[in-house]
């Protein structure tokens, strides 16, 4: 095996992140293990990397334990929209909590370098704006989305702490709203519903006013995001914000959609979920200085179009 070429374990490697990342990872020569449970992530996004013989794609659930000789692990496992981390609330916590300490638990064994993919979701419903990584978050623990927040919360506790105790060489990412193609049309998540919807010429469906606000980041950013930042010096773990810092009211998103789409969709308003923030904007003023100048480079109208594309495909598949 060349001495560049790292075996690395990716949990949630059939998910929408995971599967771009994993096949990045594998197209610069390395030798790639994708865990996953299939409850949100799909054998069909990393089905044509099975022809890879560097790639392994396992079926495993990360609240067990796991057992492997590898260089890197990006710990990407958990239900990551509304729709699917409400469905089964103590699962979510357990993939976060359990899973965490299995992951740390054999990066502490093999000696392995490890990258939490955390959220933007720590920071709650932010009274501070933009966020910057110092921010400790306005979350409330009892809510509807407290098994996803709480749940990353403290997964970046229990990474601090293996690190300080154990020293397990640790990095941990905050991601931002994140889209691009291989997303799920039913994942509930903000620019896969209105794609759909456009596309199928319905009512798009807009959460109050539609004055609340996110900054939207295109998957081979943050795919680019993750990787320089598990090459960063053993001395920086982080946290570092993964995102778009350019923001845009839901209005906004659903009118450039319907403009790209053509769609004869009609948006209609309806109430506020519980716990939903009105804003959500990334400081990447860390990220540009630890990760090689690290930023955005897709524009929102750009991957927009990318993303429709795979959608307006997938619909007529299915059709």
């Amino acid at each position: 095996m060349d001495a560049h070429k790292k075996r690395i374990l990716v949990t949630g490697g059939a998910g929408f992140i995971g599967s771009h990342l994993c096949e990045q990872l594998l197209n610069e020569g390395n030798e790639v293990v994708c865990l996953d449970n299939f409850f949100t992530g799909s054998k069909q996004k990393v089905v044509h990397l099975l022809a890879n013989p560097y790639f392994e794609l396992v079926r495993h659930d990360i609240t067990m334990p796991y057992y492997i000789e590898v260089d890197e692990i990006y710990n990407l496992a958990c239900p990551a929209s509304p729709v699917q981390y409400q469905f089964n609330a103590i699962k979510t916590i357990k993939t976060s909590v359990m899973g965490s300490i299995n992951m740390l638990g054999l990066a502490k064994r093999v000696k392995a370098k490890i990258l939490q993919a955390s959220t933007s979701e720590v920071y709650g419903d932010p009274e501070l704006h933009p966020q910057p990584e110092s921010y400790w978050g306005n979350v409330n623990p009892i809510g509807v989305r407290s098994c996803y927040d709480e749940g990353k919360r403290c997964a970046e506790s229990l990474f601090v702490n293996y690190h300080v105790q154990n020293g397990v060489a640790i990095k941990i990412a905050r991601i931002f709203n994140t889209y691009g193609p291989k997303m799920e049309p039913d994942d509930g998540r903000v620019v896969s519903n209105f794609i759909v919807q456009a596309l199928r010429n319905e009512d798009i469906t807009i959460f109050g006013e539609g004055t609340q606000s996110r900054s939207f980041q295109y998957v081979d950013d943050l795919v680019e995001g993750l990787k320089r930042m598990m090459a960063t010096p053993d001395d920086f773990i982080g946290p570092v914000n993964i995102g778009n810092p350019i923001e845009f009211t839901m209005l906004e998103l659903a009118e450039e959609i319907i403009k790209l789409t053509g769609s004869r969709s009609k948006i209609i308003h309806l109430p506020l979920p519980e716990d939903d923030p009105v804003q959500r904007q990334p400081d990447i003023q860390l990220a540009k200085e630890k990760l090689n100048g690290w930023q955005p480079k897709v524009q929102l109208t750009e991957g927009l179009i990318k993303t429709i594309a795979y959608f307006d495909e997938l619909l007529k598949m299915s059709s």
